[in-house]
């Protein structure tokens, strides 16, 4: 039973929503606003498979809450519910890492459909980490990446990394001074074409040159409108 964690004020709609979300058998936490929810995400230690997070909320509002929630668990799945239709607030949900974003008014059965996508793409995507795990360390220019342990070296300075921060520089690490087309990138590591896995595909590709840019023998060049090119010069 997939456990969802619902941060939503009104309740009516809360109610309705946990109703039938345990109708179509899912485990529902239901918070009240944004605090109560993080309280909540606390005490099981974050041990859910999916956030499901209402934007207009007392005490603290959805986007302040995915903040918090996307720097201690960076790896469980969000999506907005909300009333605004603004571009600016699409936007803003997208650049924290949604994984979609639903307005209000919407139809239930639509949402059950969209969680049960994520967390299925979220499965397929903890393949790739199998994979990594099946894997010795690998040397990248003066890196050494450790995917088991989700570890990024550097001058003997450690590193931590999020799942899908491995899963990208361990995609990247197999096609080396390649053009990489970037639904091959999507498709491997996302699991899914669609624009909200490429915002997410862009921001996680800003962090992962972030965290290799200690060695000017590495770059991953954008080639617009086709892919990328994970360049590896020899040191």
């Amino acid at each position: 039973m997939k456990h969802i964690l619902l941060a939503e004020d009104d309740f009516d709609l809360g109610a309705s929503l946990t109703q039938y979300l345990e109708l179509k058998k899912f485990e529902v936490t239901w918070a009240k606003n944004g605090k109560e929810a993080l309280e909540m995400v606390a005490d099981k230690n974050g041990r859910f498979d999916i956030f499901v997070l209402d934007v207009m909320m007392p005490v603290m509002d959805g986007f302040t809450l995915a903040k918090e929630l996307v720097s201690t668990y960076p790896d469980v799945p969000f999506l907005f519910l909300t009333a605004r239709k603004t571009k600016e607030d699409k936007l803003k949900g997208l650049k924290l890492g949604a994984d979609d974003y639903i307005a209000k008014p919407f139809e239930v059965e639509e949402l059950v459909l969209r969680i049960k996508n994520i967390i299925k793409r979220t499965q397929q995507e903890n393949k790739l980490l199998v994979e990594l795990e099946n894997n010795a360390k690998i040397q990248l220019g003066k890196y050494q990446f450790d995917g088991k342990n989700l570890e990024l070296i550097f001058g003997g300075v450690v590193h931590k990394l999020t799942e899908k921060e491995a899963q990208l520089i361990y995609f990247f690490s197999c096609y080396p001074n390649q053009l990489i087309p970037r639904e091959d990138i999507l498709k491997k590591v996302w699991n899914n074409t669609d624009f909200f896995s490429g915002r997410s595909m862009d921001v996680f590709i800003s962090r992962v040159r972030k965290l290799l840019s200690k060695d000017d023998n590495i770059t991953i060049k954008s080639i617009r409108g086709v892919g990328l090119e994970f360049s590896l010069k020899n040191s």
